[in-house]
């Protein structure tokens, strides 16, 4: 009997349990510690610190399944998504790890064990690929499996040297490929060829190097085995499907979104509908498991990465007649699928289909103003006389709009215009380019860094916790990014120290600042940040004021003592913060998106999707104040992490937590994981104040509060300017709302009847400029300037010209503080003669340093260049003048 895609699944895990492996968690698709990925792309990036030796494991031996995403970077399928049978923006990686433990023989032979004798997969059928000079996992898959030997195959770096990216924990590989074609006769030419005949399915990686940013390797502390199964892939094998998308991994799905659509799935008969079905069903899975992780659509990183997704899925179903928000009608299909494996798309159920709906009415309203762009592109290569739509409009409408390419050429093909598509080409790959430099130029030195004082068995303990002052040793110096053995006054450098009770920058809290000293020879060093790039390595960022400064110097850590004070306050104030508005709204489900804790104030982003009133702020205020009164005791303590679920302690999605994990626990009232400082009773953080409520992004909003003096600072301004408001107005405060809302009615009049004025104005001057209408060809025309007039009475005045010689041109312009408007409409016997406002508009518009355009009747343009007016009167007279004539 066939396998479901769930008992594929857990026979894998089974599998592995059974060989000693701890089965794990996935982790969330965002792995915040690792600054050079912006998703989880593999299996082992939870465990990449364990590869580098920065972090020990509890286990030896551990299997899991993974949620990946790859849609940017070294590995991005997206253009392959649901072309193809096998690419997917969000896929499930099997894997099983060693780590320092077993190694080659076990991971080949318990591979061959599951694929031939657990699942019955034909041994013909099977290919091993192994890196060219790797020997010894050759004559492994020869002698521990009875493959056919001429299906051992060697290739090159680029198809069995496997890397996580441009740098890290990388290493030769062995990969097992599947033959698919209807006989079973595929040919070794036919191996990783890019043909979904003969299909990678498992990655056996032995991960035993460390590339570095410069290229070279280094080894790894331990040779380990990281290896990772497509779990769709090996899921199309066992159910006999040619297709991944042909499963019931995603059939589900695909049949909902055919059902919405009302089209039947039929790749031979409609191939392009099943394309937009299955990107539908792939970018939905994509979109839910990563807000489910805390992301939300937002315009940088991770949140762009979300929203193009998600625009493009709306795209597709545009091309499927689903032209309003639909995406929220298909999660409960992926829910019912994937929530028994994955629980959070249940647990954050709220928050998927509140951002789904609300991208997508965004993108609606985006796209209307994408095609205005689009239009007024189009009306000025008409104008000319071209033929081309230019690349850098296309660009601009794919990265501002989020226009997937092919709807710019389609929409172009139907104006009778083709697309410059290498200059488009040029435009994403320097987008590319510049953020792949971004990348290297940051992590990617970072992270030789790390690697570096890891081989050489260098940490930082941190003691910061119960002191402020530790006397210590200096282990190294960095100074320009390369390490130095001694650095003289006024240099600038990071110190890695033996011990530290500075505290650096995590889980949202800045770093600490002080200073480093040794009274004896005259040293001080001036903290200015503290940064952890890894787990262990504690880097001090400053200056050298005075003295030379030495690795191996003995010396005096201090934190500034206020600051750190001022920090702690506003750290614990966030906790009480979060439980506050889960009571005062309502409800558990807001989740934590985000955080800042400075000396000055805290910054907290959570899912919402909606300003929170007046009323509901201040009750969320006055509950944190009563908190703060109740003078909880705060208390700290460490925990198993796989306790945690089910606890009611509260973990957020973009910190990465090790096997142990540290609870900030505010007598009850709050119970968070948190590694940052905190006061030890609330009664510490004294006053509280909430100093706005924003949007960051569609479903998240945030909170921003002060404490302690910054907030007795913060409301002392405010009794100020109350104080001299109430002042200058002669009135107690208490009176000052009323009277701003008496002089705010007052300033609307007064707007009103100046708007009125400037009308009646406008109107006057049209009777001296009617009398300018001359014929042209039959036609009544009248180019003119109304001279100063603002655009709202200019609108008005073109109108009651207009409607003197219904039948003609009304071409007007006015000035406003050397900006230019212009205006034109046309009737119908000018319409006749083939003039078209807003083709005819934009031209003028340029000589004044502008653009506009419009419909054929009736188009606007402004500028910024009064000084040609007179020029681009001219020009207009003389093309309606040329049309009229022509």
């Amino acid at each position: 009997m066939t396998m479901t895609s769930s008992e594929i699944r857990q026979s894998f895990l089974d599998f592995f349990k059974s060989k000693g492996h701890e089965i794990v968690a996935s982790s969330p698709v965002v792995i915040p510690t690792d600054k050079t990925l912006l998703f989880a792309n593999a299996g082992m990036n939870q465990f990449k610190e364990i590869f580098l030796g920065a972090r020990k494991s509890e286990w030896k031996r551990v299997a899991d399944t993974q949620k990946c995403i790859r849609v940017s970077g070294k590995h991005n399928d997206l253009e392959e998504v649901g072309r193809d049978t096998y690419h997917h923006t969000l896929f499930e990686m099997l894997g099983n790890w060693s780590f320092g433990d077993y190694y080659k023989r076990e991971a080949i032979s318990w591979a061959w064990e599951l694929l031939t004798k657990v699942w019955g997969l034909d041994k013909r059928r099977l290919w091993a690929t192994v890196y060219r000079t790797d020997d010894e996992a050759a004559e492994l898959w020869a002698s521990v499996t009875d493959i056919d030997p001429t299906h051992i195959l060697r290739f090159g770096e680029k198809e069995n040297f496997w890397e996580m990216g441009e740098t890290g924990p990388c290493g030769p590989c062995s990969e097992i490929h599947y033959d698919c074609t209807p006989d079973g006769n595929a040919t070794a030419a036919m191996v990783n060829a890019g043909t979904s005949d003969v299909i990678e399915i498992w990655n056996l990686v032995f991960m035993q190097h460390n590339r570095k940013s410069d290229g070279s390797l280094d080894d790894l502390p331990a040779k380990c085995v990281d290896t990772g199964m497509g779990f769709e892939r090996v899921t199309a094998i066992l159910q006999g499907k040619h297709s991944n998308y042909d499963t019931d991994v995603f059939m589900p799905l695909i049949s909902a979104v055919a059902a919405l659509a009302g089209r039947p799935y039929a790749p031979e008969k409609a191939p392009e509908d099943a394309v937009a079905m299955r990107v539908i069903a792939d970018h939905l899975r994509t979109l839910s498991f990563a807000i489910a992780d805390g992301v939300m659509p937002s315009n940088d990183g991770r949140g762009y990465v979300l929203r193009r997704l998600l625009r493009r899925a709306a795209r597709f179903g545009r091309s499927l007649g689903l032209t309003k928000p639909f995406l929220c009608d298909l999660f409960p299909t992926l829910e019912a699928q994937m929530a028994p494996i994955f629980p959070e798309l249940t647990a954050r159920r709220a928050e998927i289909l509140r951002a789904l709906k609300a991208e997508e009415e965004s993108f609606g309203v985006t796209l209307d103003r994408g095609i205005a762009l689009f239009n007024e592109v189009v009306a000025r290569i008409e104008a000319a006389g071209g033929k081309t739509f230019p690349g850098d409009e296309a660009f601009k409408l794919y990265d501002t709009y989020g226009f997937p390419v092919d709807l710019t050429v389609l929409m172009a093909e139907e104006k009778g215009l083709k697309l410059d598509a290498p200059a488009f080409e040029r435009f994403m790959a320097e987008q590319k380019d510049r953020a792949r430099a971004a990348r290297k130029t940051n992590a990617a030195a970072e992270n030789d860094i790390v690697s570096a004082f890891v081989e050489q068995g260098l940490k930082t303990s941190f003691v910061g916790y119960t002191t402020l002052v530790a006397d210590t040793q200096v282990l190294a110096i960095l100074a320009d990014g390369a390490p130095v053995d001694s650095i003289s006054a006024s240099a600038e450098a990071a110190v890695l120290l033996a011990e530290t009770p500075f505290y650096s920058e995590s889980g949202g809290q800045v770093g600490d600042t002080g200073i480093l000293e040794n009274a004896a020879t005259g040293l001080r060093f001036d903290v200015a940040d503290t940064q952890r790039p890894a787990l262990g390595i504690v880097l001090h960022k400053g200056r050298l004021a005075a003295g030379t400064l030495r690795r191996g110097d003995l010396l005096t850590a201090r934190v500034d003592a206020d600051r750190r004070a001022a920090i702690r306050r506003h750290h614990t104030a966030t906790h009480l913060l979060n439980a506050a508005l889960k009571q005062v709204l309502g409800t558990d489900s807001i989740k934590q998106a985000g955080s800042y804790v400075s000396p000055e104030r805290l910054r907290f982003d959570f899912t919402w999707f909606e300003a929170i009133p007046a009323d509901k702020l201040r009750a969320i205020e006055r509950l944190v104040t009563r908190f703060i009164c109740e003078n909880h005791p705060v208390k700290t303590y460490e925990m198993p992490f796989r306790d945690i679920p089910g606890s009611g302690i509260v973990a957020v999605f973009d910190e990465k937590y090790g096997d142990v994990v540290r609870v900030v626990d505010c007598d009850g009232v709050s119970r968070e994981l948190c590694g940052g400082t905190h006061v030890s009773a609330t009664g510490d953080i004294g006053p509280f104040r909430i100093v706005a409520e924003t949007s960051v992004a569609a479903g998240v909003r945030r909170i921003e509060a002060m404490t302690g003096l910054a907030a007795c600072d913060h409301t002392a301004d405010e009794h100020e300017i109350l104080s001299t408001l109430s002042s200058s107005l002669s009135i107690t405060p208490a009176e000052v709302p009323a009277r701003v809302a008496a002089l705010q009615e007052t300033v609307r009049k007064l707007e009103k009847d100046l708007k009125a004025a400037a009308e009646k104005a406008a109107l006057e001057k049209g009777a001296a400029l009617a009398a300018n209408f001359a014929d042209v060809a039959g036609v009544p025309v009248l180019v003119e300037s109304a001279g100063e007039l603002a655009a709202e009475p200019l609108r008005a005045l073109a109108d009651s010209l207009f409607a003197s010689h219904p039948a003609g041109a009304t071409f007007l312009a006015g000035t406003d503080g050397g900006k230019v408007t212009l205006i034109l409409k046309l009737g119908p016997d000018a319409l006749a003669r083939g003039l078209h406002a807003g083709k005819l508009i934009g031209p003028v518009a340029k000589l004044v340093g502008g653009g506009g355009g419009g419909k054929p009747a009736q188009a606007q343009a402004g500028g910024k260049d009064a000084t040609q007016l007179a020029a681009a009167l001219q020009a207009a007279r003389t093309a309606i003048s040329a049309a009229l004539q022509g």
